[in-house]
């Protein structure tokens, strides 16, 4: 079993080099080709003087190369930053200064409209292009091929408890704030997703969530777990979605509400229900109604309703057996996690009675980086420890208010905040 997250795309990639890992339109990519140039990605990190756990941040549409860019940091024993792509210049240089950024991968046109702030990265090394010319001002700016010159050299040493990630997520002030993640955070939650989806070798899965979100980072590595195949998709429109399960015959499909909304008005190829295995919501409830829609849609295609949080990857997710019986419940602890509802002073709340959900176990963060306080705030000691314990564990006290049935059930009520979502984004 990986114990890196790197390892996850090596070990499959030893396993069947030949199968496609990734697809993007009419291109496909093997593992072992990702393999490689992850590796090379990696070995000209530490040629450009990239330490262990410094960052390097990937502001790209999706493609082959800031797939390669994020495993190949983790290879050089590196941080990897994954930018949402519809991000502002002044919002990337916020968060390439909050957490330090020695290198940054990006294709030309993003860097055009980045040189204002980029002056303004003390921090900043080197800029990878992935295609195209541009310069940086005073940043040494390398090409995305010149950096795949083979080169030998001997990593850094990396346990699973090392940083692998930084997901920078806003929080209920809208603030930016980087959620920090282990390599046995993303290990886990790849394990414990494969799991309960029944992932295998066989699946094809629609990567349309952001890398940037860790439901769609959890596309990938998964994906990689397993040695499937992932369908990079950035789309404009909910009829690209569409299109990309029926052209690429994708198993799975993971999506948040607002686009599950659009995509139940459309008309589907019948076909797709030869091949569309499951379907999966995350990011707030979905309508019953349209759950009602996508289930006519498909009849054979299970639904697994989730609730998550980026402080802790995943949390719940329903059983497919029980969306007719519970449509509106967020469902169970996910494998290898437990879930407590408690009181304000740590107690656990009796059945039906409303309180705050609490997260404990692997999957819980190194909290928010940079900011001791927003993390003292959300990681505290998790609930109902031995007072025997000398070392306190942490839990992520989520701000969520749930109530837990008699059967064990969850069911989301609201926040202690005033946040509101819109299309997935707080």
């Amino acid at each position: 079993m990986p114990t890196l997250v790197h390892h996850l795309l090596i070990e499959s990639a030893a396993a069947h080099p030949e199968r496609v890992a990734l697809l993007l339109r009419d291109k496909t990519i093997t593992y072992g080709a990702l393999a490689q140039s992850a590796q090379r990605f990696a070995a000209r990190l530490h040629q450009l003087g990239v330490c262990r756990a410094e960052r390097v941040a990937i502001y790209s549409e999706k493609r082959f190369e800031s797939v390669a860019a994020m495993w190949g940091a983790n290879a050089a024993g590196a941080v990897f930053v994954p930018v949402n792509p519809i991000l502002k210049a002044e919002q990337v240089g916020h968060i390439l200064n909050d957490c330090n950024v020695r290198v940054l991968v990006t294709t030309a046109s993003r860097l055009a409209g980045l040189k204002s702030v980029l002056a303004e990265c003390p921090d900043l090394r080197a800029v990878v292009l992935i295609d195209g010319e541009g310069k940086a001002g005073g940043v040494h700016t390398v090409r995305w091929d010149d950096a795949s010159a083979s080169q030998q050299f001997e990593p850094p040493r990396v346990i699973d408890g090392d940083m692998a990630a930084i997901l920078y997520t806003s929080g209920s002030t809208g603030k930016p704030k980087g959620v920090v993640l282990s390599h046995r955070n993303i290990v886990a939650g790849a394990v414990s997703v494969a799991q309960y989806l029944e992932l295998t070798a066989e699946d094809r899965l629609l990567s349309v969530m952001p890398h940037s979100f860790d439901y769609g980072l959890n596309q990938l590595t998964t994906t990689f777990l397993v040695g499937a195949s992932a369908v990079l998709l950035d789309h404009l429109f909910a009829r690209d979605v569409a299109r990309a399960v029926a052209e690429h015959r994708c198993t799975g499909l993971a999506a948040v509400p607002a686009l599950w909304i659009q995509v139940s008005e459309l008309e589907w190829p019948a076909s797709v229900r030869e091949h569309l295995r499951y379907f999966t919501n995350t990011g707030g409830a979905m309508p019953r109604e349209t759950l009602a829609k996508l289930r006519a849609l498909w009849p054979d295609a299970r639904p697994y309703l989730m609730y998550g949080l980026t402080e802790a990857f995943r949390s719940t997710y329903l059983p497919p057996a029980e969306a007719d019986r519970r449509p509106d419940s967020i469902g169970k602890a996910i494998p290898n996690a437990e879930i407590l509802v408690v009181r304000a002073d740590g107690s656990v709340c009796d059945a039906n009675e409303p309180g705050e959900l609490v997260h404990r176990g692997v999957h819980v963060s190194l909290g928010y980086w940079n900011d001791p306080e927003k993390t003292a705030e959300r990681f505290k000691p998790a609930p109902g420890q031995d007072k025997g314990l000398v070392i306190t564990e942490l839990a992520v006290w989520s701000g969520d208010t749930v109530r837990r049935d008699e059967e064990g059930f969850l069911y989301f009520i609201g926040r202690k905040d005033e946040m509101i979502k819109t299309t997935g984004y707080r």
